[in-house]
């Protein structure tokens, strides 16, 4: 299974967006799967405040990761992913993403009933995987 087709299936299976992201990359950084789980575990739904998409932060993590070593490289990392993320989705907000505030009761309700966080939120681990597959290769 590719690493884009395992993270929606994280996803799928109920973890978070940023969970899903983090867990396919994280044995190349010896982290266990149980660690990344824990470690991403706050930031999901943007943070479940509508701020950064999830998917995004966990690949925020991935770039820490694995160019950290170096002052300023993980900031033009970030800026880079963060450009191609836009350019394939438009928003890196969770809640400008699913078009809905999720810290209230309305937000939540359309999240649900019109099942944004099945059909939306999978399409942004995805993309946000691939994107990392293609930095990290580099």
């Amino acid at each position: 299974m590719k690493p884009a087709e395992q993270a929606v299936k994280y996803y799928e299976d109920g973890y978070n967006c940023s969970q899903a992201v983090l867990a396919v990359f994280c044995e190349d950084f010896n982290i266990s799967k149980a660690d990344a789980f824990k470690i991403a575990s706050g930031f999901g739904g943007g943070m479940f405040i509508g701020g950064t998409c999830g998917a995004v932060t966990g690949a925020f993590m991935v770039l820490g990761l694995k160019f950290g070593e170096d002052k300023q490289k993980p900031y033009d990392k970030i800026i880079e992913f963060a450009d191609r993320f836009r350019r394939k989705n438009r928003f890196l907000n969770c809640g400008d993403l699913i078009g809905c505030d999720v810290r209230t009761k309305e937000g939540k309700e359309k999240a649900a009933s019109e099942g944004l966080f099945k059909t939306v939120c999978p399409k942004m681990v995805k993309d946000a995987v691939e994107i990392l597959e293609s930095m990290i290769q580099k």
